[in-house]
């Protein structure tokens, strides 16, 4: 290995320039030339075009900071398996050729891992240091924490606007078909329901929950002051089983539905069921908050920040884990280890495992979540019963988020 290039593929999360810096940081250390290939697998793709490459010296380097979310080198949803071009392939090889390339440190999540695949079958050498902000590959990946950082965050803040007006707030974030951040989000943040994609939805369960909690916050203030808040994955499934989809939308490079609309879902079947509640209007009257007409029952709106849970700032684990992946992805090349993910680095071990079990989806724990619902937290049906056990552990203890 005399030159490496380093890309980030997929979503944009918190991390990556950690990633970044870590492979090129260990690459100058080994006497190896790092450069950024631009814009995910497009700028691979298009790479014999390029007439220069940005080499990532120490002194470049120092313009990049590890603690921005987002990527210096730049992302796109390019799946190189279905560019329409038969030498799409041997194109990338002539690519790399041109600066002499010979291994790529590759950051992203499963389906930049399965395009990592594709790439390795070609005789393209690469590593894969893991990255999504859903969690939901079988080792950490970079943006996971941040992302959990974030959401916890806006849900904190939602409660100043929420009681303010004793509003319902409902706020949808991604996470696709896993809820984990959904899940270490609304925790963190004491909300008061969290629904993920693994639960679908009972909504009566979800309604009598509501109901209750705040209907007993407004009457204990001595202002009337209270609110209800939901974090809900937008991989919600209802108890039918079924997506909550955008139909309209088409599917993005990777074949996926864009998912969309469960935040304003929920709230139209909580809607419908303080409608319908004739116990409603008792509540409101009593409470002295009734308006005939007007405010007959709770207001209830969805809230979706989007995008701003993964921008901003990269949280300090992220930065850390990013820095590890990156300069153990490097350490692998120069050992002639490739097409596989970095899993991280225990006291001086670098551990990696397949690439094709690394990207299998992994769910919420329903065993946490049993325990969470003893906390009060509902999570769209009737509480599971809590069987614990117990176990002294001895020696070492592993850690995971």
């Amino acid at each position: 290995m005399k030159k490496i290039a380093v890309l980030t593929s997929g979503g944009d999360c918190g991390g990556l320039n950690g990633v970044i810096k870590g492979a090129a940081s260990m690459a100058n250390q080994k006497g190896i030339k790092c450069y950024v290939i631009p814009n995910g697998y497009a700028g691979l793709y298009n790479l014999i075009d390029f007439d220069q490459l940005v080499e990532l010296t120490p002194e470049r380097l120092d313009r990049i900071d590890a603690n921005l979310a987002g990527s210096e080198a730049g992302h796109s949803r390019v799946k190189i398996k279905k560019v329409e071009d038969p030498q799409k392939y041997d194109r990338i090889k002539r690519g790399l050729q041109k600066f002499g390339i010979d291994g790529l440190v590759i950051s992203g999540g499963d389906d930049t891992g399965s395009v990592i695949l594709d790439l390795s079958e070609q005789g393209i050498k690469c590593v894969h240091a893991p990255k999504t902000m859903d969690l939901d590959l079988q080792t950490y990946s970079v943006g996971g924490d941040s992302t959990v950082n974030r959401i916890a965050q806006f849900v904190e803040e939602l409660k100043t606007t929420a009681e303010t007006h004793n509003r319902i707030l409902v706020m949808e974030v991604f996470g696709r078909y896993a809820g984990h951040t959904a899940f270490r989000g609304g925790v963190a943040a004491d909300a008061d329901a969290v629904l993920i994609p693994e639960i679908p939805v009972d909504f009566d369960a979800l309604y009598r929950h509501a109901k209750e909690r705040y209907a007993k916050r407004i009457a204990h203030s001595d202002v009337k002051k209270g609110t209800y808040l939901i974090v809900v994955a937008e991989g919600l499934k209802d108890i039918s089983g079924s997506d909550i989809v955008d139909e309209s939308a088409g599917v993005d490079a990777f074949g996926h539905k864009r998912l969309a609309g469960a935040g304003k879902y929920v709230c139209q079947e909580l809607t419908k069921r303080f409608k319908n509640d004739p116990s409603t209007a008792d509540f409101m009257r009593r409470e002295k908050m009734f308006v005939k007409g007007i405010y007959e029952i709770p207001e209830i709106r969805p809230v979706t920040p989007g995008h701003l849970v993964r921008c901003g700032h990269s949280s300090a684990h992220d930065v850390n884990f990013g820095k590890e992946v990156g300069a153990a992805a490097v350490l692998l090349l120069i050992q002639g280890i490739h097409g596989v993910t970095v899993a991280g680095i225990h006291n001086q071990e670098v551990r990696y495992m397949n690439i094709q079990e690394a990207i299998k989806q992994r769910h919420v724990d329903l065993n946490l979540v049993a325990f969470h619902e003893q906390l009060g937290v509902c999570f769209g049906r009737e509480a599971a019963a809590l069987k614990p056990q117990f176990k002294k552990i001895e020696g070492e203890v592993e850690r995971h988020l």
